[in-house]
């Protein structure tokens, strides 16, 4: 349920501003709107330290802690961190272009510039040559010698003499002496690479410092906060005014709670106008909180005059995500990981998402039992009593590949259908009274006749509705949509603006009802690949036991990368059924802003209200 929620304007003496912000700030409740939105800013110093100790506690917040704590405050330990990563970035390009010159110096191997130097000095004249291999014995020298073997026919030679020049052939080319030679490079890399070990060293004395710096970041934050509200705030020599949303049922005991604080205040809540976009507090059903954690993923919000859809996400996405994985198997493993790692999740990740996590386990536990499939393994491939026991469980199970297939694209079609229709008897039910009503249920009337249209062509002999009735059912819907959907006084306007704003809708609800097809397509998919993959396993493992080690690990990767692709499907899948196709029917755009009170911690657990 999407909290009402009302206007607020608070007013007090201008020497009271602090003691007002700070009331608040413990109160809880009230969400600030600027009156200058261009200056309620927090402090330019504030904000670089609120980024800096954001970044570097991403940095450290990887590292585990080690050695001793070093005695520095948080914000220096910040701006350490960042200057170490800083400078080890750096030093890490550096290491890259050392490689390059290091590869590139190859021919010339270990010798020295020093090496070279010291002939010099002793008279010997020493170049260095491109030359053809065929060219090599044709060089008038004192010496020359092979020194690496180039590319396409062609060497590196070195050529010495004392007191004359050399004689060359015309395809040879002169190489210069480089720069640099490979041992300095290699003594410069390993410079770095001690530093760099030594700057790994201080991040995990500096990781001690997280949870300060976690206090002081809350700390700043706060002060940002007061400086945006006290900025935001309407002030002059004698009075300072803040306005803002507050939750309804909190609005009458907004005054009652300044004045016990001793304040003398001006409090005027009003109900929001119609151009108003008030921020959007959901109360969720304690059944529904677990998808929350998604919500958060998404950071999606329902508008304030939209509808909160928490309670059909919870039940449809857990389905859709069963299907789209489609194993039984997999759904253990959810399964189990939910319950052993429970404790550590919710303490990390909130209980939402500990919850969300454990019930998709026992959701695709559920679908893979009664559709037959652990692991790639159906009743088939079992003999005996627990392939017995298989089928019978799995009743949506069949022997004949192509009937399995049919069943579950049935069952997709009629999911997918539920799932649209719900979505306009919700929008049917926000609207209450509205005429606009009977177009909501014309749509959910219009879209089982669609499911009538989609039945026939993927199975026309056997018809679950007979296409006159099917043609029928959608024209009732069809009529009900055109003549409702934008009422007016004049009924030829009515219909006329109803036939020219439902067009194309229309067509979209038979786009929206195949689109479920690929709960079928994907869980299809996701059994093939383990089944494939299972095959190649037992291939494998009948060379014999030395081959069980491969089979073993071709198992465990398949599979886990199978269990990877299905999660990336809930995601791309069955989230967007319930964002897009889901959402679009209920008539929910996810326009809003959250609610965010002006508070000691900004966040607020979403059943608080």
């Amino acid at each position: 349920m999407i909290v009402k929620m009302s206007k607020v304007y608070v007013v007090s003496c201008a020497a009271d501003k602090q003691a007002l912000l700070d009331r608040l700030a413990d109160l809880g409740a009230v969400h600030l709107t600027a009156v200058d939105p261009a200056a309620a800013v927090a402090a330019e110093k504030t904000i670089t330290a609120l980024d800096g100790l954001d970044r570097a506690m991403q940095i450290v917040g990887e590292i585990e802690p080690q050695g001793d704590k070093p005695e520095l405050a948080p914000t220096e330990a910040a701006d350490e961190v960042l200057e170490i990563q800083r400078l080890s970035a750096e030093r890490n390009s550096r290491l890259t272009s050392l490689h390059r010159q290091y590869e590139q110096l190859a021919p010339w191997g270990d010798v020295t510039l020093e090496q070279l130097g010291d002939l010099r000095n002793a008279g010997v004249r020493l170049e260095f040559f491109d030359a053809a291999i065929e060219d090599r014995d044709s060089i008038a020298c004192e010496c020359v010698q092979t020194v690496a073997e180039l590319s396409e026919g062609r060497v590196m030679l070195s050529v010495a003499n004392r007191d004359t020049e050399a004689e060359l052939p015309e395809s040879t080319e002169p190489i210069e002496v480089p720069a640099r030679d490979r041992p300095s490079l290699k003594a410069e890399a390993a410079e770095i690479d001690d530093i760099l070990a030594a700057d790994g060293r201080r991040l995990a004395e500096l990781a001690h410092l997280l949870g300060d710096m976690r206090k002081t970041r809350v700390e700043l934050q706060s002060q940002a906060d007061m400086t945006v509200a006290e900025r935001g705030g309407l002030v002059d020599d004698k009075l300072f005014a803040i306005q803002g949303w507050i939750p309804t049922e909190r609005a009458d005991t907004l005054s009652d709670d300044l004045s016990a604080a001793g304040l003398e205040t001006a409090v005027q809540a009003s109900a929001p106008e119609e151009d108003e976009a008030p921020p959007t507090l959901v109360r969720y059903p304690r059944w529904a909180r677990p998808i929350n954690a998604l919500f958060d993923i998404l950071g999606t919000t329902p508008g304030y005059k939209e509808m909160d859809l928490s309670p059909f996400f919870m039940i449809a996405l857990p389905i859709f995500a069963a299907m789209l994985i489609g194993d039984g198997g997999y759904g253990l493993i959810f399964t189990v990981i939910g319950f052993m790692s429970y404790k550590k999740l919710s303490a990390s990740a909130g209980k939402p998402a500990a919850q969300l996590l454990l019930i998709f386990g026992l959701v695709m536990l559920g679908w893979g039992m009664i559709s037959g499939n652990y692991f790639g393994i159906t009743p088939d491939k079992v003999s005996g009593g627990v392939g017995q026991a298989m089928a019978a469980i799995g009743f949506l199970w069949r022997s004949d590949p192509e009937a399995s297939r049919n069943i579950i694209i049935k069952v997709s079609f009629v999911f997918g259908t539920v799932h649209l229709v719900l979505a306009h008897l919700r929008a049917a039910l926000a609207l209450g009274k509205d005429i606009r009503t009977l177009a909501e249920i014309g749509w959910s009337i219009f879209l089982i006749g669609m499911l009538g249209v989609v039945w026939f062509l993927f199975f026309p002999k056997n018809l679950w509705m007979p296409m006159n009735i099917t043609g029928a059912v959608m024209g009732v819907g069809a009529l009900l949509v055109i003549c409702f959907s934008l009422p007016s006084r004049n009924p030829a306007k009515a219909i006329g603006l109803g036939l020219a704003s439902s067009i194309m809708p229309m067509i979209s609800a038979f786009s929206d009802t195949m689109s479920y097809i690929r709960l079928m397509a994907v869980g299809l998919a996701s059994y093939y690949i383990a089944l494939a993959f299972n095959n190649l396993a037992i291939d494998v493992a009948s060379g014999g036991m030395v081959m069980w080690i491969p089979a073993g690990i071709i198992l465990l990767l398949a599979h886990t990368l199978n269990i990877i692709l299905g999660l990336i499907a809930v995601f791309a899948h069955g989230v967007r059924l319930n964002m897009l196709e889901f959402s679009s029917n209920a008539g929910v755009q996810w326009a809003g802003y959250p609610y965010a009170p002006f508070a000691r911690t900004r966040t607020v657990d979403a059943g608080e209200y």
